[in-house]
């Protein structure tokens, strides 16, 4: 069997580090700037689309689902990571450099939200002494509303959460470039001898 390429290993342990590096970095400079529940101005706002940095923190998962399970979502991230590493160097998916790549920014943002759901970043609210073991969002959309019809919010995400869809989005790309494995061709087979002595 012929090693992995001597360079995937690297490729995976440093994308990862730079996603997960830069969702905590950013994650703790928009904390520290609005504190908690709070955020800026729109910093753009049209008839359609709205932006800016909102804080808050989800205990659940997309669009908060789940609260109050992060212990949950924490051991799927564990579980995720595991499952990643097995396949890139155990079962050799390292041996494409597209599924490296995609594999490490899904494994960075794990990791990102895998930190905030075991509440290592230290966040405490009025009346408990624990930190709150929730993930920190920060971006803030708003599409669309009349005034008859309210604006639709999105989901408030970070950096982790981009990491995560991009890594997705191209999981999907690579099937459709996936030819399926097929069956040995009969006709090519060796044929068998049955004459009879």
């Amino acid at each position: 069997m012929e090693k992995l390429p001597r360079n995937r290993v690297a490729i995976f342990a440093i994308l990862s580090t730079v996603c997960l590096t830069l969702d905590l970095y950013s994650k703790s400079i928009a904390f520290e700037s609005f504190g908690v529940r709070n955020g800026g101005p729109w910093l753009f706002n049209n008839s359609w689309v709205r932006f800016r940095f909102f804080t808050s923190l989800n205990e659940g998962a997309l669009w908060g689902m789940g609260q109050g399970f992060a212990w949950v979502f924490a051991l799927l991230s564990v579980g995720a990571f595991c499952g990643i590493v097995y396949w890139l160097f155990v079962a050799r998916a390292a041996e494409s450099l597209w599924l490296t790549v995609c594999l490490a920014l899904v494994s960075g943002g794990t990791l990102g939200n895998l930190y905030d759901r075991l509440g290592w970043h230290g966040i405490t609210l009025p009346g408990q002494g624990q930190p709150i073991k929730a993930v920190r969002d920060f971006f803030h959309f708003q599409f669309g509303g009349t005034p008859d019809l309210p604006a639709l919010d999105w989901a408030i995400f970070n950096v982790a959460d981009i990491c995560l869809v991009t890594g997705a989005i191209m999981l999907m790309i690579q099937s459709f470039f996936t030819q399926p494995e097929t069956a040995p061709d009969a006709s090519s087979a060796v044929p068998l001898n049955h004459d009879r002595a």
